[in-house]
């Protein structure tokens, strides 16, 4: 087992116990950088947001989505 395989496995485990605690700080920082910016990049933020999520949710082993 290489070690990207090992960095991969720890990573989906850590998705799987946190995910949710993971997704809610995905959703504080983009609250904030919209906030810092005074909502001039929302749609770019919410894009981001949206593709971290995916992200996450491609490494959660569970079958219950991130969102």
């Amino acid at each position: 087992m290489s070690f990207l395989d090992k960095a991969k496995g720890k990573l989906t485990d850590a998705v799987d116990k946190h995910g949710d605690k993971i997704a809610d700080g995905i959703d504080k920082a983009a609250s904030a950088a919209d906030r810092k910016t005074g909502g001039k990049h929302t749609d770019k933020i919410a894009k981001a947001t949206g593709a971290a999520k995916d992200g996450l949710d491609k490494l959660d082993s569970k079958n219950d989505d991130i969102k």
